[in-house]
């Protein structure tokens, strides 16, 4: 199997990292990587199929990282990531591999792409005395009908595959939108297709990389300056068109004003690209890295944390829960942050405390996983409730942190695609509310939390699911912290705002250590899952460059 694999692979290092005659390969080179989530697993592959002798460590009893699986009474949930994006980078792991996606799972192409409620609140309010929506009690009829598109305009917007109906209801809210959506959508097409190519798949860590002619010849016309509120207000004057535009941002961990204009190029991702679904859900994705990894000859070792790391290139020593573990080399996808503070001594960190404190976070999040009896039509597969001013919302994550008392938020019903989710008869969702890191988090705060988002969907969505749930578990900022080991108990990593953005992201290499890397969000090129399978090959090139 493995020679096969071989034989469908690139003719160069950078493209598939293949043993081939005269290439650089780590034959005989054991490495240990620390972590199993997607980083992890993508840099194992890439390894093997050079001929080193991989093992991945997983703290957790499954791999996947913050893209685990929760399965309980017969519903299945991805616990974290839920959006299937760029089926580009996919294809081009799997292919690196002489592999296609297809040979692991499907992909159906959800319609609507997502659906977005917005909360008009000063209607609502009206209708509804918000002490009592607080509260929890049940929502009005008039405000359950302006929920549900039935009164104001544009309460209720479905995001299809079908470009020219999507431009037809931008036109509804603003004359012009409708063309104003094609010209952003070109110039985000444009972003991605140069980003990717020149800043994403090629790793450049240092000032100088930029300071190359032929660099700034590919980056002219790039919007790599000003931020994502500014870029979007120059196309779209509605609020809430701008926040159809912007609402990728979640996927970032930013806001429109610390986000750089660059990442327009999520639109891209979004309107052109698509929203897919793959059987079996997130969880298969990851399920079918792994087994690719098994056959490139990868070793999995669950439920053994690391605890630290000792020695250099040649003869590192990681101390594990479940004793010693040798190797030449050791990648760590843990987070950036704990693998320094916790696993390396003061003098072996590239990184001092400050440097950590300082640090913008990521959000965390307020999850609810809901097995529910019956149907709720009424939602999507991916689903946002959106205040029509999330400025508040965002105010509450990045500079005034505190528990948003008008949250936005997002709920995915992969029961509405996947009928193996869930039980007959009954729906599976989550909910999710994006939170400033680092909050008190206790037990009566998530009691009040989970009543009110609850009761907001009921009156904003039209789904009103609380007498109706049959399975509830929560996950929130301590749990981020102490089932991923994540700072702050954020749930993706680093933000991306323009200090923390390409060569401002922490190394690949150690800055201290000789022989030891690291892969995952926190490097380059970022946050979310097709950013962390590429960032597990530009550390496998790092290790062949200093090491093969």
């Amino acid at each position: 199997m493995g020679s096969a694999l071989r034989r469908g692979c690139r003719s160069r290092l950078t493209s598939a990292g293949c043993v081939r005659s005269g290439m650089d390969t780590l034959a005989d080179e054991s490495v240990v990587v620390i972590g199993g989530g997607i980083g992890g697993l993508s840099t194992a592959c890439y390894l093997a199929n050079t001929g080193a002798d991989v093992r991945v460590i997983e703290k957790n009893e499954q791999v996947g990282g913050r893209a685990s699986r929760l399965e309980k009474d017969g519903f299945r949930f991805d616990m974290g990531p839920s959006w299937y994006l760029m089926p580009d980078v996919f294809e081009r792991f799997f292919g690196d591999f002489g592999r296609t996606p297809d040979d692991y799972y499907e992909l159906t192409h959800l319609d609507p792409h997502y659906r977005i409620y917005f909360k008009d609140n000063a209607e609502r309010r009206s209708a509804n005395d918000t002490r009592g929506y607080r509260s929890g009690d049940p929502a009005s009829t008039e405000t359950t009908k302006l929920s549900r598109g039935l009164g104001t305009h544009g309460d209720r917007v479905d995001v299809t595959p079908d470009l020219e109906r999507t431009k037809a209801v931008f036109e509804e809210y603003e004359p012009g939108a409708g063309e104003a959506l094609e010209r952003y959508l070109e110039k985000s097409r444009e972003n991605y297709e140069v980003g990717m190519k020149h800043f994403v798949y090629e790793d450049r860590e240092r000032l100088r990389d930029y300071l190359d002619l032929d660099v700034a010849r590919q980056a002219r016309g790039l919007s790599l300056l000003g931020s994502m509120q500014g870029h979007v207000e120059d196309y779209f004057d509605h609020p809430k068109l701008q926040q159809i535009m912007q609402y990728t941002l979640v996927f970032l961990g930013g806001s429109p004003t610390n986000t750089p204009a660059l990442y327009n190029l999520m639109s891209h991702v979004d309107f052109n690209l698509g929203v897919w679904y793959p059987e079996g859900g997130i969880g298969a994705v990851i399920d079918s890295i792994a087994a690719l990894g098994r056959e490139l000859g990868v070793e999995y070792d669950t439920e053994r944390p690391a605890t630290e790391i000792k020695g250099r290139a040649g003869g590192f020593e990681v101390e594990t829960a479940g004793g010693l573990v040798q190797a030449d080399l050791v990648v760590s996808n843990a987070d950036y942050a704990h693998t320094e503070r916790d696993l390396l001594t003061p003098e072996r960190r590239g990184y001092d405390a400050d440097y950590w404190d300082e640090r913008t976070y990521a959000p965390s999040a307020f999850l609810l996983y809901l097995g529910v009896e019956g149907d709720v039509d009424d939602l999507a597969h991916h689903t946002l409730v959106l205040p029509t001013d999330w400025n508040d919302h965002f105010a509450k994550i990045f500079d005034e942190p505190q528990w948003p008392d008008d949250p936005a938020y997002y709920v995915c019903t992969p029961s509405e695609t996947d009928d193996a989710v869930a039980p007959d008869g009954h729906s599976a969702l989550f909910v999710l509310v994006p939170i400033a890191p680092g909050l008190k988090d206790t037990p009566g705060i998530r009691d009040r939390y989970r009543d009110l988002v609850l009761a907001d969907l009921a009156a904003n969505a039209g789904t009103d699911v609380r007498d109706r749930i049959v399975l509830e578990e929560r996950f929130c900022v301590e749990d981020f912290a102490n089932r991923y080991n994540s700072s702050e108990g954020t749930a993706l990593g680093l933000a991306h705002t323009l200090r923390q953005t390409s060569l401002f992201r922490p190394p690949h290499r150690s800055k201290t250590v000789d022989g030891l890397y690291f892969v995952g969000g926190d490097t380059t090129p970022g946050i979310g899952m097709p950013m962390c399978l590429i960032s597990g090959r530009l550390t496998a090139e790092k290790v062949l460059e200093d090491h093969g």
